[in-house]
């Protein structure tokens, strides 16, 4: 028995496999962005305000000094709006490869902090390389129909040289913010 996948053009214009609902994946994607995004805006919201027991920005940042980054306060306030307004716009859907590439970019300095602690938490890196994967993924893949990027006429129709271009673009940003960290 040999296994063929089939596809056929949907009323869109795209092909979807056979049998599958292409609002299957969309309702997917949804309950994705919904757990990440607003996952990683709690974080930002504990830099930013303190809320749900975490540091504000005085907190924060001293953390950051403790962990190499100059300027701790400045570097919790970028770290703090990354993560809230990329994890934000993530659950939204609104200019998702943007917001992915924020979100990929802090979580990538999260792991640089963490690194060494081994994979599995509370010391290892297992939390921010998900939360990493899964922002880019999302910013590859493109938000689904159910998000705000459907409404905007260039994001409509999500093209993959987004969501490279997007994740390239983070990788830099958490790249030029680790060569200033001790």
């Amino acid at each position: 028995m040999s296994a063929t996948l089939r596809t056929t053009d949907s009323p869109s214009g795209t092909a979807q496999l056979n049998g599958t609902s292409p609002h299957a994946y969309d309702g997917g994607l949804l309950l994705l962005r919904l757990a990440l995004g607003l996952t990683v805006a709690a974080h930002g919201v504990q830099k930013l305000f303190g809320w749900f027991g975490g540091g504000g920005l005085e907190g924060t940042g001293q953390f950051f000094e403790m962990s190499g980054y100059p300027a701790g306060e400045t570097m919790a306030l970028i770290a703090g709006l990354s993560e809230t307004l990329g994890g934000l716009a993530l659950a939204l859907g609104l200019l998702t490869p943007l917001a992915g590439a924020a979100v990929f970019g802090t979580m990538i300095n999260a792991l640089a902090v963490k690194w060494g602690g081994g994979f599995f938490a509370p010391q290892g890196v297992e939390y921010e390389l998900l939360l990493a994967v899964g922002a880019a993924g999302l910013a590859l893949t493109g938000p689904g129909r159910l998000a705000v990027d459907r409404f905007l006429p260039g994001l409509r129709a999500h093209r993959l040289g987004y969501g490279v271009a997007a994740v390239a673009l983070g990788a830099v940003s958490a790249g030029l913010v680790l060569l200033i960290r001790n």
